[in-house]
Parts: C-alpha cells; structure tokens; sequence
C-alpha cells in the first residue's frame, strides 16, 4: 500500500461506515422518532414532530410554521436554529407536494442550509435531471452524483456530513468546508469542496459556528426528524 492510497482509503472506510449507519433507518417512510431508537445517543434532536422550541424565523420571531401529525409545514419565511454549530452529522427527512403542473424551480422548491449558508437543494426532480439546482444539488456548485428522488408525497432523507472551513489566527481561510451528502441513502456528494457560500444563505461570519436554516421558496414541503450530531474532528 502506497503512502498516496491511505487518505483514499479512509475516505473510503468513512462513507461505508456511514452508510451502514443510515441505510436502516433510511429503508422505511415510517417515523424514526419511538423514544430514542435509531437516534445516536449524542445527537441534539430539533425537531420531534411536537414543537419548533429550537427554531427561530430570521428576524428573531418564534418560528410559526405549521405543525401537525409529526411534522412541520412550510409558511411565513425561512427558519433557523436557536443553537449553531461548526462540524456535524445532520439527519433530515423531507416531503414534496406534488406540482405537476409546475415546471423547474416551481416544483416543490425548498432548501437545507448548513451553517445557514451552504445550500442542499430540495425540489421534485423525480424523474428529471442531476443539476446543481436539482434536488440534492450544491445549489451554483455541485450536481448529484445520481438522481435519487422519490416521487412527491413519499417521504424522503439527507444525511449529511459537514466539515466546516477552516482559518487562521489571522482570519485567512485556509481550507475550504466540505460536505458529504446522502440522498434516501444513496451517496450523492462525497467530501465535495464549497469555496463560497451558495445563493439566499444568512451573510454571517464563515469562519464561526452557524445554524441549520429551512428554506420557504413559497411551496407547501414538509419536514420531520431532524437532528445533528455536533464533530470534533472529521
């Protein structure tokens, strides 16, 4: 073995490891959410299906998105996290409406925002194509490796792996963020390299903690169990 093979190879070992972590709980549409089962023990649970305590409209308002039967429901605006966050697992299940009489990015447009400024599409591809503004997408960055939709009213899931960028004690960026993606289980993105934030992120500092930001493009998506595992190391 070559000294050149070995990062591959823990790379390699590291999404295995993850997939063998999602794939269980991704095979089901059923709620993950019976006590703790399926959730790691240190993950920070913000959303159950109860309440939206843990989630804030951008101007600070208590977030007032429709809740009901264990999920919420797009309206008012986009949603953040009261708690931020630097390197993390994030699991986030999804449901389209079916738009079919809509075409692009009228199709059931939402988003994931990691630190509230690196975008994961979400919008109804079934079907359709692997751009950068497909669902799954880097939105303006990256494409999907492969299309993994489901087709709208069908419950769907990111797992997602975030490495923060790093700086200096200057403030100099010094190494890019990087984001693994898995789509209803299915590898989409592995450890792609974000050298800006996408488009409608939170213009915040890069360099410091963010938080998670759901996105109202004006379409009626659903969200239920979500949840992230806080890293020190990646």
């Amino acid at each position: 073995m070559t000294e050149r093979m070995v990062p591959r190879m823990n790379r390699f070992v590291f999404v295995i490891a993850l997939l063998c972590f999602a794939l269980p709980a991704l095979a089901a549409e059923t709620p993950l959410f019976k006590g703790s089962e399926g959730i790691p023990a240190d993950a920070v649970i913000l959303f159950d299906g109860k309440d939206l305590d843990n989630w804030a409209y951008l101007d600070g308002r208590p977030a007032d998105w429709k809740v009901t039967d264990g999920y919420m429901e797009v309206r008012g605006g986009n949603i953040r996290t009261k708690q931020e966050f630097g390197d993390c697992q994030i699991h986030v299940e999804f449901w389209l409406p079916n738009m079919d009489k809509a075409s692009g990015q009228g199709r059931a447009n939402s988003g994931v925002y990691v630190q509230g400024s690196y975008e994961i599409q979400i919008l109804d591809s079934y079907g359709f194509g692997k751009e950068s503004g497909d669902c799954g997408g880097i939105y303006g960055i990256a494409a999907p490796l492969v299309n993994a939709c489901r087709p709208p009213e069908h419950w769907q899931s990111y797992d997602i792996l975030f490495h923060a960028p790093r700086y200096d004690d200057k403030g100099n960026k010094i190494a890019n963020a990087r984001l693994t993606v898995l789509h209803n289980g299915v590898l989409i993105h592995e450890n792609v390299e974000l050298p800006n934030a996408t488009a409608a992120g939170i213009q915040r500092d890069l360099s410091k903690p963010g938080p998670l930001m759901l996105q109202d493009h004006g379409n009626p998506v659903r969200f239920r169990n979500i949840w992230i595992r806080p890293l020190t190391t990646l």
